[in-house]
């Protein structure tokens, strides 16, 4: 298992709690810390301190950085959305490297409710509402595991306290001008003060019935999938939904973003009306049409056939 430490408290949590339950002799535990050298001075302490703990630990360690000179633009998501890319790309090829088939984060229930919420006020669907996954894959090899989701921030520090462990804290996780940590330090607090004191608890229910509703859901779809599904490649599909009786509109746009990431088609991009359009188009009625998409993807529909092509 490869666990990623930034060397604040959930990750030294998540990385303590693994330790201890690790059985003598059975599988291996590896360390991988990134720094983002965005902090200067802060981020190079971090990965200092990381370093040091996982020597006191007894335990191998892989460092990755961003480049010196980060790109002009950086899409849609801004600078944190492509430095958590570049995260995640290390983590993966990493685990790749080292032969990890685990790789494990540590995002709590109080992230899971913040996520809900960030995904509410930006407008989301059933499986937005779901929250993050428990699991989900980084690669064919590998797994990215959240062991810590069910547990409360709060219950994180008490532990901490009871081994004396000690963390670092970023100071950019304060940073009101971005949106998740308004989320975070202005908005959540004021809801739970004024307007329901078991706010988190509430958005952690709805996320858990909107996970189940979702995993009822994913098995018609994959069905329904395999039988309109005419051609496939790694820039082509083909749908013919005259193979299958009328879906709802819910179902078709669920088949389309299965579609999205069975073939790694930018997903971040699209929004409902995208997936809206989509559903449209797969109508037998509608005539010839081409349409196009974020990522390069272009749909030509006709008579209820659906022809998907992303260019190289």
């Amino acid at each position: 298992m490869l666990v990623a430490v930034s060397g604040g408290p959930d990750s030294m949590a998540l990385l303590r709690s693994i330790c201890a339950l690790k059985s003598c002799g059975e599988g291996r535990i590896l360390v991988a810390h990134f720094n983002h050298r965005l902090r200067g001075e802060a981020a190079d302490g971090d990965e200092a301190f990381v370093a040091d703990v996982a020597r006191q630990l007894r335990l191998p360690l892989e460092v990755g950085r961003l480049p010196d000179a980060p790109p002009q633009r950086f899409g849609k998501h801004g600078l944190e959305g492509w430095a958590r890319q570049a995260r995640y790309r290390f983590l993966t090829e990493t685990a790749a490297k080292v032969g990890a088939r685990l790789v494990a984060v540590a995002h709590t229930a109080d992230d899971q409710a913040e996520t809900i919420l960030h995904r509410i006020l930006r407008g989301t669907g059933i499986r937005g509402l779901a929250g993050m996954r428990r699991t989900r894959p980084l690669s064919e090899a590998v797994t990215l595991v959240r062991p810590l989701l069910p547990f409360r921030r709060a219950e994180i520090h008490a532990y901490l306290r009871d081994l004396g462990e000690d963390y670092r804290l970023d100071a950019t996780n304060f940073d009101v001008r971005r949106t998740r940590n308004r989320i975070r330090c202005q908005l959540l607090p004021e809801l739970i003060d004024q307007f329901n004191p078991n706010l988190v608890e509430a958005l952690l229910r709805l996320g858990r019935l909107a996970a189940e509703v979702q995993s009822a859901i994913e098995p018609m779809v994959e069905l329904q999938l395999e039988k309109c599904l005419v051609e496939s490649d790694p820039q082509t599909v083909c749908l013919d939904f005259g193979r299958v009786p009328r879906q709802s509109p819910y179902v078709v746009r669920a088949m389309f973003m299965a579609v999205w990431q069975r073939q790694g088609w930018p997903l971040r991009q699209m929004g409902f009306a995208h997936w809206d359009l989509l559903a449209a188009l797969a109508q037998p009625s509608v005539q010839r049409r081409a349409q196009a998409f974020p990522g390069g993807v272009t749909a030509e529909t006709s008579a209820g056939i659906v022809r998907l092509q992303r260019r190289v």
